[in-house]
């Protein structure tokens, strides 16, 4: 199996954001947000390159088709992020406390989610390439219709995941602890898991096949 690739970010200095609101289609190279209120506002098919936010508020906040390359992103907390169809390419996100966030059709390639908390994560139809999801949890991620190649899940916790439809690749769940899947049992196909995780998923694994276990 072959194991992710992480980012190798090399920040420049950066300029610090002098506040106002983000604009759709706007272009932010080299800038650090930081502690920046950024609910509700209407950055969607934004570019950040080179930038840093650090514990910025982001509920509701519009970002749909937005890239995010060459950055790094700690402590974002929010309800309702939209992140649809965005482009995550060599990024770093640590800490975040986020709940239903949006990246349904999304790219993320290169990219590290380390420690922290995400509820009802919308990954249907997403692409992963070179993820690594470490030390976090996440609660029922839907990872319906997506194709996860080279993805790793390290000291995490996998509740409630939706796998329904999703095509898997060299995608090493070893480390996910409890590693709980309510549906799509049956697209593993690609996916290293442990004895002791067989035997957790034996019995919905035998439902799923339709068979029955008796005396």
């Amino acid at each position: 199996m072959k194991g992710a690739r992480r980012p190798e970010l090399r920040l420049p200095p950066l300029e610090p954001w002098t506040g106002g609101e983000l604009e759709p289609d706007g272009d932010y190279d080299g800038v650090e947000f930081r502690e920046a209120d950024l609910a509700g506002q209407d950055g969607a098919g934004a570019r950040f390159m080179d930038c840093v936010l650090t514990g910025c508020a982001v509920d509701e906040a519009t970002l749909s088709r937005a890239r995010v390359l060459d950055s790094v992103l700690t402590g974002l907390r929010g309800i309702g992020t939209d992140l649809a169809e965005a482009t995550l390419r060599d990024v770093e996100l640590l800490d975040p406390r986020l709940g239903g966030t949006q990246l349904h059709g999304a790219v993320l390639e290169r990219v590290v989610i380390r420690g922290g908390k995400i509820d009802y994560l919308n990954l249907r139809e997403a692409r992963l390439k070179d993820v690594v999801f470490e030390g976090c949890v996440l609660a029922e991620p839907d990872f319906a219709g997506a194709r996860l190649e080279r993805v790793e899940f390290v000291d995490c916790a996998l509740k409630e995941a939706d796998f329904r439809s999703a095509t898997l690749k060299d995608v090493d769940l070893r480390g996910a602890a409890p590693l709980e899947i309510t549906r799509g049992l049956d697209r593993l196909s690609g996916a290293l898991i442990t004895p002791g995780q067989l035997l957790d998923l034996a019995p919905a694994l035998a439902a799923e096949m339709g068979i029955r276990v008796g005396p």
